[in-house]
């Protein structure tokens, strides 16, 4: 049984509803796992975990500076445990753009950092546009009229993959 440490950054919910749901699949197995939202991570004592699994969302193209400054205050310890990392973004609806390797966001990110998890993935994330304010809607519906995405101001699209997010969390059972 191990203990499991999952560190997230969601924007709208949705990365934490994909940690909830990776949380399950692993708790399946008698490990026991810890959520965190990366504004509350200072309150766990990450060494204390056997494996350690960061998910971010984007938002404009980008990862939060939080989800940064974690993976750099935390290299030592993330470099000698067992980690993953994902990252929830719309671009990876595209099916050319949904794994690790063809995915944008999620080479830029690991790119610009000395970690290197021992598993990646990437997963779709959701549109909701209800939920918006008023500036990021518009924002958000320029971005998807470029991208050839939804733009009804009534959308509400949820491309996550879960069985996709499950297979991930036996991969994580088993690292």
């Amino acid at each position: 049984m191990a203990r499991i440490l999952i560190v997230y950054s969601t924007t709208d919910g949705q990365t934490r509803k994909i940690c909830e749901r990776l949380k399950q699949v692993v708790e399946r197995q008698s490990h026991r796992v810890e959520l965190v939202a990366i504004d509350d991570v200072s309150r766990v004592r990450p060494e204390s975990f056997d494996k350690i699994v960061l998910g971010a969302s984007i938002r404009y193209g980008k990862h939060r500076k939080e989800v940064y400054a974690f993976v750099r205050a935390s290299r030592q310890i993330l470099e000698t445990r067992s980690s993953a990392f994902f990252s929830v973004n719309v671009v990876a609806r595209k099916p050319e753009k949904n794994r690790p390797e063809t995915n944008p966001y999620v080479i830029k990110f690991l790119k610009q950092l000395a970690w290197r998890p021992r598993e990646v993935a990437v997963f779709a994330g959701k549109i909701d546009y209800q939920l918006y304010r008023f500036w990021d809607r518009q924002i958000i519906r320029f971005i998807m009229w470029l991208t050839k995405g939804p733009t009804d101001p009534r959308t509400v699209a949820e491309y996550t993959d879960w069985k996709q997010v499950e297979a991930f969390g036996r991969r994580i059972e088993e690292m």
